[in-house]
C-alpha cells in the first residue's frame, strides 16, 4: 500500500480523475472533463489550517477499458501524486478505478452508479468497511421506488415485463435481497422477467412473445439507447404497444436521433439532477441552472444529468483536502471523506448516515422525456415525492 505521504513541491496538492475519452464510454467522460475545466480558474489552491496550498487537477483516460483504467490509476498516484482520484460511469470500468484506488492505498470517490454495486458488485461487506474509497448515488430500492410510482400514475397495478442484460447490471436488478425486482413485488407489482439478454442485442423475441402473452402493459430496462430502440422498433412490428417505458440506463442523456422512436415511446427515468435543482456549488455559490448553461454555451451540446455530480465531485474532493487533519496524507483524505457532510451543487451529502459506511445517498425524482410543444425531447419533472423542493413541472404521458 501506498497510503502516507504525497504532496507535490511546495506542498502543492493535486485531485485526479480517471475520465472515459476514448472508447465506447467517451460520451460519458464530457461532464467530469467539462466540471474539472469549469472550476479550475477559481480551485487553483485550498486553505487548510491556515496554510495555502496550490492545487493541481490531472485527469487520465480510462480508454473505456477496466484495465487501462487500473493503470491510469497508477499513473495518478505514481507520477502525478494525486491526494484523491474521482470518477464517474461504466459498471466495469468504475469498480477497477475504485479497486486499484483501494489496492494502492489512494482515496477514491465515485458516483452515477447504484450503491449496490459499489459494495456488491465490488465484494464488499458493510461490517467490513471499504478503507479507502466512497461513493454517492442512489440504490437500486430508490429506482424501484420512484419507477413503481410512475406505474401507478400511468395505471393503478399495471402488467410489468422487465427488459434486463444478462450481465452485472441484470443481475443486480434482480438480486433477491436487495435488488429492484423483489421491492418491485413487494410493493404488489406483478413483474415478469423473461430473463437477461446479451448486450448489444440483436432481437427482442424472447422478450416481446411472453410480454404478449402476458398482456404487458408497462416495460421497464436498463438498456442502452440502442437496444431500447431496437426493442420499441421490434414491439412495433410485433403489435406489442406498452403504454410506458421505464428505464434506468437512458436516464441520463437526450435522445440522440430527435425522430427515433424512442420519442414517441412515453420514456420515463429517474432525475438525479437538472438546471432545475435548487441547490449552489460549496465552491462559489454556482447554480445549477448556471452551470448547464455554460455548459451549453461551451460545449454546443445540451445539459446532461450527470454534469451536476460531476462538479460535485470536485467538490468534496476540495474539500476534503481543505478539511483534512493532514492533507498531503491520502489516509488522512480518505478519513475525512468518511465523516464529511457537504452542501454541493447536487445536494446534500452525508457521509455519516449510510445506507451503508462509504456510501452518501442520494435521492431521487421521476422524469419523463416529452416533446410536446418543443422541437425537442425535454426531460420534465413528473413526480417529485423523494425530492419534494424540486417542483413538478408535467404530467405523466403515455406512449403514442
Amino acid at each position: 500500500m501506498m497510503g502516507g505521504l504525497a504532496a507535490g513541491q511546495n506542498g502543492e496538492l493535486c485531485v485526479g480523475a480517471v475520465v472515459p475519452r476514448t472508447g465506447r464510454l467517451a460520451r460519458l467522460g464530457d461532464p467530469l472533463s467539462f466540471a474539472m475545466e469549469f472550476v479550475r480558474p477559481s480551485l487553483r489552491h485550498v486553505v487548510n489550517a491556515g496554510r495555502r496550498h496550490p492545487l493541481r487537477l490531472a485527469w487520465r483516460d480510462s480508454r473505456s477499458d477496466p484495465v487501462t483504467a487500473r493503470q491510469a490509476v497508477r499513473d495518478l498516484a505514481q507520477l502525478d501524486k494525486a491526494q484523491i482520484v474521482v470518477t464517474m460511469a461504466g459498471s466495469q470500468v468504475l469498480p477497477a478505478v475504485a479497486d486499484a484506488c483501494e489496492e494502492l492505498g489512494l482515496p477514491c470517490l465515485s458516483t452515477t452508479f447504484p450503491w449496490q454495486g459499489f459494495v456488491y458488485g465490488r465484494g464488499g461487506d458493510p461490517s467490513r468497511p471499504f478503507l479507502w474509497t466512497h461513493h454517492f448515488a442512489w440504490g437500486l430500492d430508490d429506482i424501484a421506488d420512484v419507477f413503481t410510482e410512475l406505474w401507478q400514475r400511468y395505471r393503478p397495478q399495471p402488467r410489468v415485463g422487465c427488459l434486463w442484460n444478462d450481465d452485472l447490471q441484470g443481475r443486480l436488478l434482480r438480486h433477491p435481497s436487495y435488488g429492484f425486482l423483489p421491492r418491485a413485488r413487494a410493493r404488489g407489482h406483478i413483474v415478469t422477467d423473461p430473463g437477461g439478454y446479451h448486450e448489444p442485442a440483436d432481437s427482442f423475441t424472447g422478450h416481446i412473445r411472453p410480454f404478449l402473452d402476458q398482456d404487458i402493459e408497462v416495460v421497464t430496462s436498463a438498456a442502452t439507447e440502442a437496444d431500447l430502440t431496437l426493442f420499441c422498433r421490434q414491439a412495433i412490428e410485433q403489435r406489442l404497444r406498452p403504454g410506458l417505458i421505464t428505464s434506468s440506463r437512458w436516464l441520463a442523456y437526450p435522445c440522440t436521433a430527435e425522430d427515433s422512436v424512442l420519442a414517441h415511446a412515453g420514456v420515463a427515468t429517474l432525475v438525479y439532477w437538472s438546471p432545475r435543482h435548487p441547490y449552489r456549488s460549496s465552491l462559489d455559490g454556482t447554480t445549477p441552472a448556471q452551470l448547464a448553461d455554460a455548459y451549453e454555451q461551451r460545449t454546443g451540446n445540451r445539459w446532461l444529468q450527470p454534469l451536476g455530480l460531476a462538479h460535485a465531485l470536485v467538490e468534496v474532493a476540495a474539500h476534503a483536502l481543505a478539511t483534512a487533519d493532514d492533507p498531503t496524507c491520502r489516509r488522512s483524505v480518505a478519513t475525512t471523506i468518511g465523516r464529511t457532510r457537504l452542501d454541493t451543487i447536487a445536494g446534500t451529502l452525508d457521509w455519516t448516515t449510510g445506507p451503508t459506511p462509504n456510501v452518501a445517498p442520494m435521492p431521487l425524482a421521476g422524469g419523463q422525456w416529452q416533446r410536446e410543444r418543443r422541437d425537442h425531447s425535454e426531460l420534465m419533472i413528473v413526480t417529485n415525492t423523494g425530492v419534494p423542493e424540486v417542483a413538478v413541472e408535467a404530467d405523466l404521458i403515455a406512449a403514442r
